[in-house]
């Protein structure tokens, strides 16, 4: 894929700040901004930066030009998600604001607005709050990585595996942080098109294919969320609403790499 190339290749040396540079999507954006010929700096407590407090993060912005925020909690608690998300967005975007940061891109998920639960209303309020900041900004909802499915069967001890039925259209992690990297060398754009993976799954069909490939014995158990949200999920409320860039690595050409490298 060439979303840098094709977004932003016309702002090459940018110094880019990187919130959640440790984690899964984090690490491909520290990778492709180097590979790009940028220098990126990672924002994590290992760096001196706690993002949370705000502590460490005026020094570390010092130069920066750009912010890519892929910063995450796991939680499922609506409070715990929204003070996160409050705390590290207010904190990043006044810190950018202090360095005259030009562009703050921000990763968020397809169909937080019409599922409700409480990790998801963390990342709403996120999104407000970026958009009322006063940095120039880009939101980026993207589906599911093809990576959920196998966190969802790490939620549960063996002998189970518990997992909701839900549709999802899910996406190589590189591919986003691709096209994170892209965004974020452009101009700001508001509300980016929605990202998503080349084809819909079932994530109780992609978790059923996880464990037979990596020959692994659970018990899987298919649930429905129950009321709106459950229904949502299992329809469409996790898939893209309109059209937008799309992802070409399948969940299963994905699998078959995962278990070849010993994944």
């Amino acid at each position: 894929m060439t979303y840098g190339k094709q977004i932003g290749e016309e702002r090459p040396g940018m110094r880019v700040a990187v919130a959640g540079g440790t984690g899964l999507v984090g690490r491909y954006v520290v990778e492709e901004l180097s590979a790009a010929g940028n220098e990126p700096v990672v924002l994590s407590r290992a760096r001196g930066v706690d993002l949370v407090s705000g502590a460490g993060l005026d020094a570390a912005m010092a130069g920066v030009e750009a912010v890519v925020d892929v910063s995450n909690v796991t939680t499922m608690n609506a409070r715990k998600a929204i003070s996160f998300f409050e705390a590290v967005g207010d904190n990043l975007l006044d810190a950018g604001a202090r360095a005259g940061v030009r562009h703050h891109v921000a990763l968020s998920i397809v169909g937080i607005d019409r599922i409700g639960h409480g990790y998801y209303q963390g990342k709403l309020r996120q999104e407000e709050r970026v958009k009322s900041g006063r940095v120039p900004w880009t939101v980026l909802r993207a589906t599911q990585f093809h990576e959920f499915a196998q966190q969802t069967v790490d939620q549960f001890p063996r002998p189970l595996a518990v997992v909701p039925r839900m549709n999802t259209q899910p996406i190589a992690a590189r591919e986003v942080a691709q096209h994170l990297v892209g965004l974020v060398l452009g101009p700001a754009q508001g509300m980016a098109p929605e990202l998503a993976g080349p084809r819909v799954e079932q994530l109780v069909d992609m978790v059923r294919r996880l464990l037979r490939a990596q020959r692994r014995r659970r018990l899987l158990l298919p649930v429905k969320f129950p009321g709106a949200a459950g229904a949502a999920m299992a329809g469409d409320g996790q898939l893209p609403t309109g059209p937008g860039p799309r992802g070409a690595q399948t969940f299963d050409e994905w699998l078959a790499r995962s278990v070849a490298q010993g994944g």
